[in-house]
């Protein structure tokens, strides 16, 4: 019995033990929560510090927002911007330079009359911790603005965002039918930076460089050379830019390509960047070249111009159509660094950079803009499909249109998406199986378009795609055929719409700019135009089929000849062999155009005299030689060549090149083909 009462008084004895253990781990558990509770208040606290909420702050004449990382201030009457204050520099923007000359939009409209956009009021569109959006507007009036100002109301919109180090600007433009007639020439914004602390440019991984100042483009620092924006640059305030060329037009840059580009404050390593995360707002078409940041220290964002188009898009703009366009947003974004002596941080400052410009990407469309212009994600469409090419003279088969430029643009002609101003365009590359998919489309009506690496002309799909929201569709297997009569006979070149595989000479080594000594950047050099007079010094070129390699020996622009301090028209001869000829059979020159300006092409068979056998007439604004582009607008001609006017053996055709008021009056060839008759 005594046993049996010693193990219950053990059993019994158990229970308190166990019960301290049960409450000593829930006391542990408790208090593990309470700790994790306190610190992730701490770090939410620590968090809202290193991110303060938004704040806006009014006054007569200004509007200032701060979000702890940046003060942006922006004039009130006007909506330009006056100041952005960034890791204690109080103003990025040129301090000195009036109030419409640090950061604003501006326009070129008719007859070059110039517009800086003031506005006329202000309203707060979103005021919260996390974000302020800020819209100055002006109705443009007839009785009031006609002859002033461009005929055009304008919204533009100010986003500072909690926690972004930066201001996204986006504005919104509308015509409306009664507006009188009027051409659009440029539409941009424009940051004229701090003058003593911006030196150093970047504009992708291989364009990097100390920039000239602004006083080395006066008359006692430089030489003007051919037109006002090339200089040679004779007593630089940096000796080591002596000798070179500055032309801001060696900086431009393709808009599929434009995405990125600024400028770094040295000592201070500070970066001033310019984000476009999309094109879809921009003109003419993803090929569209346009300026990017250039001597001031200037920094552009560019949405419309006739640069390397020619007023072929300004047109655009001129009917008394009502439209209405969003440009934007982009984002003003800035950086820093730790300063070294040996510039490290200008690596780091970029590389942030490039970081900040796939976060933009991943998040297009916006969420935060407020305007109803502007759609979010859920309010747009995605088409996709495939691309395949037929062309029976090259392949039995279909063949994949891989790396194909696919998109959406406004209804048109084949290829009018290369001129078209007031739409938005979408654009995608096919993979290698010639699939694409189209994300983010806005609704409207639109034309399918395409060009296609290795063939030749445009495609458009036969029929309207119209996307409303949350519109998803498959437009399943496409087809196109190129341009073809017959089987090639010979060709010159590759159709992918450039002049680039062509002879691309040596610069003068006077007239050099060091930022463009990489083989991809070799045609933006200054003067390669007239080294063609240097390289053909008493005879025209003359390329022979079969013997000739047309990446050694043919010159990337027609152009003029130089004699002295005149120019003369300049014919080029292609001479080919033939074992045949049908005498009643269709021959066909395909002549493909990546350029021109001012230039007619006047093509002759056989007889290098008398009245043409085809003329291109006047044609090109594109200016692409001058501006140093590898191309401008592409041009299609398919020629009709009877089989009499060809003969078995020896061949010639002649390419004359009959505007020669300058230099600059030239074409770029994109490729020719002549094609033997179907069979």
């Amino acid at each position: 019995m005594m046993e049996k009462v010693v193990v219950l008084n053990q059993t019994h004895s158990r229970h308190p033990l166990l019960w301290l253990i049960i409450v000593f781990q829930f006391s542990l558990l408790f208090f593990s929560a309470f700790s994790a509770e306190i610190t992730a208040r701490k770090i939410l606290k620590d968090k809202s510090k290193k991110s303060p909420k938004v704040c806006l702050e009014k006054t007569d004449e200004k509007v200032i927002i701060n979000n702890g990382l940046v003060e942006v201030t922006i004039e009130k009457s006007t909506g330009h911007l006056l100041g952005i204050k960034y890791k204690g520099i109080d103003n990025v923007l040129e301090t000195e330079n009036d109030n419409d000359n640090r950061g604003y939009w501006d326009i070129v409209w008719d007859h070059e009359m110039y517009d800086k956009l003031a506005t006329r009021h202000v309203i707060i569109i979103t005021q919260s911790d996390e974000l302020v959006e800020l819209s100055f507007t002006r109705v443009w009036n007839k009785t009031k603005d006609h002859g002033i100002s461009a005929p055009v109301s304008v919204d533009k919109r100010y986003i500072v965002r909690r926690g972004v180090p930066g201001v996204y600007m986006y504005g919104i433009f509308k015509r409306r039918k009664y507006f009188p007639h009027t051409y659009i020439h440029q539409l941009r914004i424009v940051f004229k930076l701090k003058e003593d602390k911006f030196h150093f440019m970047a504009l992708s991984d291989t364009q990097q460089r100390i920039m000239p100042r602004r006083e080395d483009r006066e008359h006692s620092h430089c030489q003007v050379l051919a037109y006002p924006e090339a200089v040679l640059l004779t007593n630089p305030i940096n000796p080591k830019l002596k000798g070179e060329v500055d032309d801001k037009y060696q900086y431009s840059i393709e808009s599929k390509d434009n995405k990125l580009h600024g400028w770094i404050a040295d000592h201070d390593a500070v970066g001033f960047w310019i984000i476009t995360p999309s094109d879809e707002f921009r003109t003419g078409g993803p090929h569209k070249q346009d300026l990017t940041s250039h001597v001031g220290p200037t920094a552009l964002s560019m949405f419309v111009s006739n640069h390397y188009t020619g007023k072929d898009i300004a047109e655009f703009y001129k009917e008394r159509v009502a439209w209405k366009k969003a440009f934007g947003p982009v984002l003003i974004y800035l950086n820093s660094a730790t300063f070294d002596h040996a510039h490290r941080y200008r690596k780091s400052l970029w590389k942030d950079a490039k970081k900040r410009l796939s976060k933009e990407i991943k998040s297009w469309p916006y969420s935060f803009a407020a305007s109803k212009d502007y759609p979010h994600a859920d309010h747009r469409g995605e088409i996709s499909g495939q691309l395949l090419v037929r062309d029976k003279y090259l392949h039995k088969q279909l063949m994949k249109a891989k790396s194909a430029f696919v998109g959406l643009a406004a209804p048109g002609r084949a290829g009018s998406w290369q001129t078209e101003g007031k739409g938005y365009q979408f654009w995608t590359q096919t993979d290698k199986a010639g699939r694409f998919s189209i994300k983010n489309v806005r609704r409207g009506k639109y034309n399918l378009y395409a060009w296609v690496h290795g063939f030749i002309g445009n495609y458009k799909l036969d029929r309207n795609v119209s996307v409303h929201t949350g519109y998803k569709k498959n437009l399943g297997t496409l087809i196109y055929d190129p341009p073809r009569s017959g089987p090639t006979l010979w060709e010159i070149g590759i159709p992918d719409r450039t002049a680039a595989e062509f002879f691309i000479p040596d610069p003068n080594p006077t007239f050099v700019n060091s930022i463009l000594n990489h083989d991809d950047e070799k045609f933006r050099q200054y003067g390669l135009w007239d080294r063609y007079s240097d390289t053909y010094p008493h005879h025209d070129l003359v390329f022979k089929v079969g013997a000739s390699n047309y990446s050694r020996d043919w010159f990337f622009a027609h152009v003029p000849r130089r004699t002295g301090n005149d120019t003369k028209a300049t014919t080029w001869k292609i001479k080919f062999k033939l074992q045949e000829v049908n005498k009643s059979g269709k021959y066909t020159l395909q002549m493909a155009l990546a350029a021109a300006n001012f230039a007619e092409v006047q093509v002759r068979i056989n007889k290098p005299d008398g009245s043409p056998h085809f003329t291109t007439n006047r044609i090109g604004y594109d200016n692409a030689v001058a501006r140093h582009g590898i191309h401008g607008l592409y041009r299609l001609y398919s020629i009709n060549v009877p089989g009499k006017r060809l003969r078995v053996g020896n061949n010639t055709i002649f390419l004359t090149q009959t505007r020669c008021k300058d230099e600059f009056m030239a074409v770029m060839y994109d490729y020719i083909r002549l094609e033997g008759p179907a069979v």
